[in-house]
Parts: C-alpha cells; sequence; structure tokens
C-alpha cells in the first residue's frame, strides 16, 4: 500500500513539474513578444522623429515670405498659394489686418514683404495722403461690391427717407455711389465718375439719407439701416453671399475693371524674386480653381 502511495505521488510530482514547464512557455513567449513589440515601437518612435527632423530641416531651408492680408478672402487665398510658394522656396507667413490702414503702414515701414488688401484707386489714394511710395506688382482678383436687405426687403420697398450706409473712404464711397446709380436710386453729377462724393448727388427721388461709415462696419450697420452698399471681402467675412444681394456690380462695370485687388509692395521692388514668386503663386492654376470652387461669384479671378 505504501509503494502503492509512493508511486502516486511520484506520478503527481511528475506532472506538476510537467505543467509547470507548459505554464512557463507562454510567460517566456509574452516577454519575448513585448520585447519585440518595444523594439518596434522605437523604432516607430525614432522613424517619426526623423520624419519630423526632417520636416523641420525643410522648413529651415526655406526663405520667410511675410504678407499683410484681410482675413477673407484674402488671406484665404495666402493659404491656398502656400504650397507652391513652399516649391519655390519660401515659406509664408501670413499677418492679419482688419482695416485698411495698418498693412500699408507695416508694408512701408519694412515689416512686410508686400501686402493683399487693395485695390489700386486705394492704394493710389493712400500714397497721396500719406506720402508712401507703394505700388501695384499686379492684379488678383476682383469683388463685386453688393447692396445687402437691412430693414427693408426690396430696393422697390424702400420708403422715402430710407437709411443707405456706404463705406466712408472716397474711392469706396464712389463705388457705392455708381452702384445706387445704377439701380436708379440717385442721379450723380456728370463726371463725377470714380471721385464721386454724396456732396455730387444732384438727384435723389426718395431722400435717401446716405450715411458713411467705416468699410469693416458697413455689415454690422444692418440692423440699423434699411439698405447697404458693403465691399466684397467684408461681405463674405459677415457671412452674406453674392447670390443674396439685392444688386451686384455688373461685370463690366467701371468698377469692375477699376477695382482689382493687387499685391503691393515699396517701390522698386516689383521685379524682386520674393514679388515674382508670390505673384507666380497667387497666378497659378491651383490657386484660381481654389477662387473659383470657395467664393462662387463673390470673388473673381482676374488671370
Amino acid at each position: 500500500m505504501k509503494k502503492n502511495i509512493g508511486v502516486i505521488a511520484a506520478a503527481f510530482l511528475a506532472a506538476a513539474a510537467l505543467t509547470a514547464c507548459g505554464g512557463s512557455k507562454p510567460a517566456e513567449t509574452t516577454a519575448a513578444e513585448t520585447k519585440s513589440e518595444a523594439a518596434e515601437t522605437t523604432a516607430a518612435e525614432s522613424g517619426a522623429e526623423a520624419e519630423s527632423s526632417e520636416a523641420e530641416a525643410k522648413t529651415d531651408d526655406l526663405k520667410e515670405l511675410t504678407v499683410g492680408a484681410s482675413p477673407a478672402p484674402h488671406a484665404e487665398i495666402l493659404e491656398a498659394a502656400r504650397e507652391e510658394l513652399a516649391k519655390k522656396g519660401y515659406d509664408l507667413k501670413i499677418v492679419e489686418y482688419t482695416d485698411y490702414v495698418q498693412p500699408n503702414m507695416a508694408l512701408d515701414a519694412g515689416d512686410l514683404d508686400a501686402n493683399y488688401f487693395q485695390h489700386l484707386p486705394y492704394l493710389e489714394q493712400f500714397n497721396e495722403e500719406r506720402g508712401t511710395k507703394l505700388v501695384s506688382a499686379g492684379k488678383i482678383h476682383y469683388e463685386p461690391f453688393g447692396i445687402y436687405a437691412g430693414k427693408t426687403a426690396s430696393l422697390d420697398e424702400l420708403a422715402d427717407g430710407a437709411k443707405v450706409a456706404v463705406p466712408n473712404d472716397a474711392t469706396n464711397e464712389a463705388r457705392a455711389l455708381l452702384l445706387l446709380e445704377a439701380q436708379g436710386l440717385l442721379k450723380l453729377k456728370d463726371g463725377a465718375g470714380l471721385k464721386a462724393t454724396k456732396t455730387d448727388i444732384v438727384e435723389n427721388p426718395k431722400n435717401l439719407d446716405i450715411l458713411e461709415v467705416e468699410a469693416a462696419q458697413v455689415p454690422r450697420s444692418l440692423p440699423d439701416v434699411d439698405i447697404a452698399v458693403i465691399n466684397g471681402n467684408y461681405a463674405i467675412e459677415a457671412g452674406l453671399k453674392v447670390s443674396d444681394a439685392l444688386a451686384v456690380e455688373a461685370s463690366d462695370s467701371e468698377a469692375a475693371t477699376t477695382y482689382g485687388n493687387v499685391v503691393a509692395v515699396q517701390e522698386g521692388k516689383e521685379e524682386d524674386e520674393k514679388t515674382k514668386a508670390l505673384m507666380e503663386a497667387l497666378t497659378s492654376d491651383a490657386v484660381k480653381e481654389y477662387i473659383e470652387q470657395t467664393y462662387e461669384g463673390a470673388v473673381v479671378p482676374l488671370f
């Protein structure tokens, strides 16, 4: 009996030993897998770091090009040109402005390589008033002015003495008045053209009250006026669609041919390598496609 018990005990111990050995294999395999996974992770991280370092090195190799712009559509269009500029060896830095004075002052001071927010008549007027020497490097796009509804839903419903908001800077006010004239709402003095102000109004059958407002603030005035004549870029920023406008400048109007938005640079830098690269990027097929697909007529490429 004792012998049988000894045999059974020996068998039990042998089985236990075999079970323990069998259980150790997965532990060894898990350790190996963990080691392998750790190695793979380290390799992946090293690869990612290498790619990041390579990307940084590539960026470091690019020359900086600083351009001032209105947020919409100018800064957006510049962003669309970023890849084209990188191909030409430039890292684009966009500085956004919400007014029409500071981007020209910054360009004149040499803080910018170029700016992109204005049309030529405004640039020429600015030079005359401020004594700056800034020039156009070329036209990029045109933004149709539009008449948008405020308290009054249509032009036919305008009451006597209706309030009309227009931009208060000379060139844009003239453009607004010409659009109002084209709709038969008033008549300007012969020859007033692009220098017209509200003092040039010779006929005003509805006694419209023309309110001169800083251009960027005109969209915000809509709840307080009957209608407003708004610059294309500020209309875009305000979420207004050209398709919702009560009236829009005709594509063959004097304004359309005159008020193309330009890239401005300091006088004498029109042919600089930076300027050439910027103009080539902004007039590329990729940027043209972006403008046409994004703005649906609110911004029209001129190239």
